[in-house]
This record gives C-alpha cells, structure tokens and sequence, in this order.
C-alpha cells in the first residue's frame, strides 16, 4: 500500500494520529499526485495537525497553477481574514504617521483594499507575501529576523543610502547606529530609497514605523526622488547643521557587539585582533579573558555605585557618564571598560557618521566539550564554558550582534596547542593558572569533540554568524577581510591592511609566533608535538568540517574505517601520550611525601610515581574509548531541544581579489 492508501484507511478505521502521521508522511515524500496532496493538507488542517506543513502544501499547490481558487480560498479564510483587521489598523497607523513626516514627499497612499501585496500571516512571527498581479505567493519573510544582510556602512564619506529595506530589525538598526546630523554638526539622514511606490505601501502592513519617525533622522525618497539624494538641508529646509555643536559618542549610543569567537585554541584570534584593532568605527581590545572581564566590570560597579575616585581607573568623561547613568547594566560597564581603555579607542573616529561597535573576544583558558547520548540516542553537545557565556547579561544586553569565528586547519592548532601545554608545564611561573597544577591534558580528544563550528542557528549569538579561515586571512588578505568587513558592517578601512596592537606595528602576540601577515603559520607543521596517526584520527572525525570548510585530506585516506581501524590508532598516539606523562612526571611529584604503611617513602626508593602515572594514562586511554563510541555512531548531534545543529556559514571570497590560489 502506498502512504496515502494508508492514510486513508487510518482516516476510515477513525484513527486520527495514524492518519496524521500518514497523511503528513505523503506531503513530506513530495512529488506524486497534487490531489493527493490536496488531500493530505485539507485532513492535517481540519483535523489538528501541523498547521504550517498544510500551509506550505496549498502555497506550492497554489503556485504550480493546481486547484487555484480552492487553495486561495481556503488560505485566505483560515489564515488572511481572521488577521486582516490587524494588518489594516497597522497600515492606516503607518500612514498616519507618514502623512505627518517631513522627509516623506509622497503622500498618495493607496487605498487598504488597493494594496498589490497581501500579507498572509504563517506564524507569530513571520508571512507569505501574496502579489496580487502575478498571482503568486513568495517566500516566508521575517521582518524582525535578527540579522544584518548587507554593508550599510562601506561608505562613511557620504550619508547612508540604502534601497528596498523592507526588515524591522535592519531598519531599527539603521536609526540606533546612524548618529543625528545635530550631534555630528553636518547632515547625516539615513536616506531610504524605495523603487517601487505600491510595495513600499504593501510592507506598511507588516512594519512598525514609529521608531524611524519620532527622531526624524530618515528619508524616504521614491522611485525617481532618488535623484534628490543628498539633499542640502540648509537650501531645502533652513537647517544648517553645521552651527551646531559636536556631541561626543555615549556609552547608551553603542548598540553593535562583534564577537570574535574562540573556536578553540591557537586558531589565530591574536592575528585577527590585530587587523582589526585602531579601525576607525570600534572600540577594540585584545583577547581578554572572560573571568577577568567580570572581575573588572564588579570592581567597576562597585567603584560608581559607591563613588570611590580613587577605585576608578577610567578618564573622568567615561566615569561622569555612569555616574549620571540610572538603571546601570552590565552591559554599559562593559563598554565604560573599553571607552575608559586607552588602547580600546586607539584609531577611533570620534565624528563618524555612525557609533562604534565594541569587538570582543572573550577569551577562556581552554574550551571543552562533553558529549551526552539522549533517550533517543541522539548526541547533545555540551560546553560549560559556551554556557556561561550565552548567560552573560553584558552580551546579551546587545541588540545588535555580529558574529565571527576563525578556523585554522584542526591538525596545525592541535600541534600549537600541544606545544603551548608543554610549554606552560615546564614554566609554570607567570601562567594564568599560576600555583595550581600545571599538566598537559588529552588535547587530542578535546580536539575532536570540540565541534563549536556547528552551531544552533536559532541561538541568538550565531543567527548572524559567519566562519573564516586563517589560511585565508594570511594568504589573502585583501580578499578576506574585504569580505569580513563587508559582513560585519565596516567599512574595510586601511588600519585593516597591517597588524597592530596599541600603536606597534607587527606584535609578537607569544614568543616565537610570527608577526604580521607572514604565512610561515600556514606552513608549520609541528612533528614534534603531533604523529601522523594522531592527524589521521583528527581528520577522520573532522572529516565533515574538512570537507564543508574546504579543507583537503593530507593525512586521512578517504578509506572506510572500522572499529579495528579506530582502536589500531588509539595504540599509536606516543606523541600525546608522552607529553600527557611527561608534565605529570614533572608537575605532579615535586615537594610531594607519599607514605606507605604510616612510613614516608622515598620516591627516589619506590616507582610510585610510575604507577601513578600508569593510573593516570589508563584514565586517559578509557576516556577516549569513551569518546570514540559516541563518534562512531556518526557526525551527527544535536542542542539542548533535540534540534540537528547547522554549520556555521562560511566566509566567500571574491575571485578577483585573490593574491594565491585558495588553501586547501
């Protein structure tokens, strides 16, 4: 029997969740019979199931021209009129409001009924535009989607012109970063060009705006009315903005986080700290350890609830600012932190058109990942140190955020980050974690469990998201961060075209680490810390990252691999296993008295630092038996809601700007 002859037996037998479940299987399948479908979609809908999976069947049936009237009818019934009388009182307040608003020169607004594009409501948060003429429905849209789509900003030599902005989100945007012309004495409206007269009043229905109108910082110019742009403010309209005293940038004007992710360690954020910092539109500090950043901000808070001028280490304007500030967030102390910084303004144009960004690289000693299998035998990914950071009210308390992440080839940052531990055990003086236990964890393990480049696109701090190679960064620079800037909203400025870190050009982010744009960083190949078996379980259970980021095989062989496989390399790791046993040798036993029988015992006399290691190295060798039984199930996990997480997009580059051929 096939799914719909099912179905309909269900429906007779009256078992209405075996029919759903049928029925609903027969939309998903595809193709087939469009009555069928027909079929399927009026029984979900009339008989409570997933209202949006019917809704999508009579849009597509709608469109391939099957049972026109029967769909339109039924879609504007069941989901059109019972929301008409909202998206008329929104439109006709949108009109009102316009109707009063200088910098709109067109006032002829059609009339409700006339409106060319319907808006179909699809759920709380977004519609199916419907267009009258062509008769077609398009795509779902989201007017408060939180993302930004395009460069605004690439040109702040001119006041901001953009067209066919039909997004809440990116028109509140615009307002809240775009400064007034009175506070930056020279005309500086967000000009809105809108090419098409009826579609500009058709979105009327959907969009909210009294936030653009009540500061009058936009115009909106129509069709032809482009050719007005700029308009002299002092000729048209008897404004001279430039009699009017410059405001300096405050703390509550800063709305834009960019957030530079630390994928793992020893990707290369120092690099990308460094190209951006001293740029123009951000207020910009070097990777700062989270915890550190919190202690700041209570040491802050405190010093400005209490008034302690002495405590507060910030120039007095940044200071006066909180002080005169009430309902104080977290978030306000945050860019107090980085306005009070000299070397987080350093480069900062102070009369932009538009306020800064902060750039924030919130920076931990180690990210770690566990892995949970749900009843469903479904693998949860799990970062503790993820966690606190999305409960972080100072990034939170952001409306608008960027998000970035560089990558580095998974076999190049494990070699660096095994030389680094190693490094950190042999001296532990001066380390963050100074007088604690200074050893060298399983890294390898940590490495392929830490897939944070796959990513909830739901969760706010990823829905704009964007991954980029530091191959490419260091290969191809102009191309990349053109591109980068373009994503996060910059302008590529030129203090992106050479490194620096307050006012030094070309740092040593770590002793012995290259400086500037040299590619020797690509090219390191760290055999002293990694063995060849070690890379080729890297890339085998990296093997969907490599292939998805563009990156070729070089150790892993495209070969099937087995159990036997798998185990065959858990016997080859002598590189990680003897840095791991090593830094307990010789961390773990100084100044240490271990009794044996209530007698002290010489180590020198008793291989008990041997067995103890032993116990530790087995420790090691059942954790990642462990690891690789959730591996081998598949590249395949899942959030805290049970939904499949998504790769983070990835930077594209524009072919003609490249200098090399792309890394692979």
């Amino acid at each position: 029997m096939t799914a719909i002859e099912i179905a309909r037996r269900l429906a007779e037998l009256e078992n209405t969740a075996g029919a759903l479940r049928a029925y609903r299987l027969v939309l998903q399948e595809g193709g087939g019979d469009p009555a069928g479908k027909l079929e399927a979609a009026a029984y979900l809908l009339q008989n409570g199931g997933d209202y949006r999976t019917a809704y999508t069947a009579f849009v597509e049936l709608y469109n391939s021209g099957f049972a026109k009237e029967d769909c339109l009818e039924l879609l504007t019934q069941v989901f059109y009129q019972p929301n008409v009388k909202l998206l008329k009182t929104r439109y006709e307040k949108n009109c009102r409001r316009l109707a009063k608003y200088p910098y709109l020169f067109r006032k002829d607004f059609l009339a409700f009924e006339e409106l060319p594009v319907r808006f179909y409501p699809f759920d709380d948060n977004g519609y199916v535009p419907f267009c009258r003429e062509k008769e077609h429905f398009g795509d779902y849209v989201k007017p408060r989607t939180e993302i930004i789509s395009r460069n605004f900003f690439h040109d702040l030599e001119n006041p901001i012109l953009a067209k066919d902005v039909f997004s809440q989100y990116e028109l509140e945007y615009l307002n809240d970063n775009v400064r007034k012309s009175e506070w930056v004495a020279r005309e500086n409206h967000i000009y809105l060009h809108y090419s098409n007269w009826g579609e500009f009043c058709s979105w009327l229905q959907v969009l909210n705006l009294r936030p653009l109108t009540e500061e009058k910082k936009v115009v909106f110019l129509i069709e032809d009315e482009l050719a007005l742009y700029p308009i002299d403010f002092k000729e048209r309209f008897g404004i001279d903005y430039s009699q009017y005293p410059f405001k300096p940038i405050g703390i509550r004007e800063i709305n834009r986080l960019i957030w530079h992710t630390q994928l793992s360690s020893h990707n290369g954020g120092d690099f990308f700290n460094e190209v951006f910092d001293a740029h123009p539109n951000l207020i910009c500090l070097p990777s700062l350890i989270l915890d550190g950043v919190e202690a700041g901000i209570a040491d802050l808070r405190e010093s400005i609830e209490n008034w302690e001028p002495s405590l507060v280490e910030l120039r007095t304007a940044v200071a006066e600012e909180l002080l005169n500030m009430t309902d104080r967030t977290d978030k306000d102390y945050l860019i107090g932190l980085f306005m009070g910084s000299g070397i987080g303004t350093t480069g900062l144009d102070h009369r932009s058109r538009i306020a800064p960004a902060v750039f924030f690289q919130p920076h931990f000693h180690n990210i770690v990942y566990d892995m949970k299998v749900n009843n469903k035998d479904q693998v949860e990914l799990y970062s503790p140190q993820y966690e606190h950071l999305c409960a972080s009210q100072m990034v939170q308390g952001f409306k608008y955020i960027k998000t970035f992440t560089p990558m580095r080839r998974f076999t190049t940052s494990h070699g660096a980050t095994v030389k680094y531990m190693y490094q950190a055990a042999q001296d532990r003086e001066g380390h963050p974690e100074e007088g604690k236990l200074v050893v060298v964890n399983d890294a390898l393990m940590q490495r392929v469990m830490n897939r944070s480049f796959m990513v909830d696109w739901q969760d706010r701090l990823y829905m704009d998201s964007v991954l980029v190679r530091f191959e490419d960064a260091k290969l191809n620079p102009k191309a990349t961060f053109t591109a980068l800037a373009a994503f996060l909203d910059l302008p590529y400025a030129e203090s992106m075209t050479y490194c620096s870190l307050n006012g030094e050009i070309d740092p040593e982010s770590l002793e012995g680490n290259v400086r500037g744009f040299d590619t020797e960083a690509v090219y390191r190949a760290y055999d002293e810390y990694v063995n060849d078996a070690e890379r080729y379980f890297i890339e085998y259970f990296l093997r969907d990252a490599y292939e998805y980021y563009g990156y070729g095989f070089k150790w892993y062989d495209g070969a099937p691999v087995d159990e036997g496989k798998i185990r065959d390399l858990l016997g080859k790791f002598e590189r990680m296993d003897y840095y791991i046993r090593k830094s307990w040798e010789m961390n773990t036993f100084e100044n240490v008295k271990i009794t044996r029988d209530g007698e002290v015992v010489d180590l020198g006399d008793v291989d008990i630092a041997k067995e103890i290691c032993d116990g530790r190295m087995e420790g090691v060798r059942e954790n990642r038996e462990h690891v690789v039984s959730y591996l081998l199930r598949g590249l395949n996990f899942i959030n805290k809601k049970g939904q499949p997480l998504h790769m983070m997009p990835k930077l594209e580059l524009d072919p003609a700007l490249l200098e090399r051929p792309l890394y692979h």
